[in-house]
């Protein structure tokens, strides 16, 4: 049997794939990242085994991945967003590699972009911004991006898990040359009913991020300021 690594989109349960979807409905044992809507994990057979990923490490996940993979079940880990985006998903490919199990990648709508697009954000647009740059705002690793690199990168810049990060990210890139005028955003809970979206300067990123519940994406650059204009020709219209 094979274990498939399934993205399950950012959050409104609509925009999972029809692959993934079919996948859900037909698995033996179903591992679910607690970001994953519970619309669909009721999907899953009346037989199906469910696991909850809250409160196991990534080792631990793996393991169990190898020993679902080792019992001749077809086996779906369910994750947020895209596997390979910021999802740990090549971890976890490269450890059924290593067991011998096989393995297929299910790509899902990443929170990328259909995040900002839920609030209007283009992350490109023509004449404004022909780069995206994504960035982890926590490492696990304490790792640091390279802020003077990211300073000068043309473009948008989308920070992934930095809501709590919020005001140091827009020090350091202030610290090293990006203007602090420069339009931003946070969005929470993006593509869900109860989504959230605070836009405004980069020097004012920490008050925009104050009391927005996780999940949160940050978008920094020109293409933020995008969406008012949508809006305010909607609204001259």
């Amino acid at each position: 049997m094979t274990v498939f690594l399934v993205g399950a989109g950012p959050g409104d349960p609509g925009l999972i794939t029809a692959r993934g979807l079919e996948l859900v409905r037909r698995c033996d044992a179903l591992v679910v990242d607690e970001l994953v809507a519970p619309e669909l994990v009721e999907e899953a057979p009346a037989h199906a085994s469910v696991v909850w990923r809250a409160g196991l490490k990534q080792d631990e996940i793996n393991d169990l991945l190898v020993a679902l993979g080792r019992d001749g079940l077809e086996v779906v880990r369910l994750k947020g967003g895209d596997p390979f985006v910021f999802g740990r998903g090549g971890e976890e490919a490269l450890a059924l590699a290593e067991a011998g199990i096989a393995y297929e990648v299910v790509p899902g709508v990443s929170s990328l972009s259909a995040v900002p697009a839920a609030f209007d954000i283009p992350i490109t647009h023509r004449g404004v911004s022909a780069q995206v740059t994504l960035v982890s705002g926590h490492s696990a690793s304490g790792e640091e991006p390279a802020w003077d690199v990211l300073a000068r990168t043309p473009g948008t810049l989308v920070f992934f898990m930095g809501l709590r990060q919020a005001g140091r990210i827009a020090a350091r890139l202030i610290a090293h040359g990006k203007d602090a005028s420069t339009p931003a955003a946070v969005i929470a809970r993006g593509t869900r009913p109860d989504g959230e979206c605070a836009s405004g300067a980069l020097r004012d990123l920490a008050r925009l991020a104050e009391g927005l519940p996780q999940p949160a994406l940050i978008v920094v650059g020109d293409v933020v300021a995008v969406a008012a204009s949508a809006r305010a020709a909607l609204a001259a219209a």
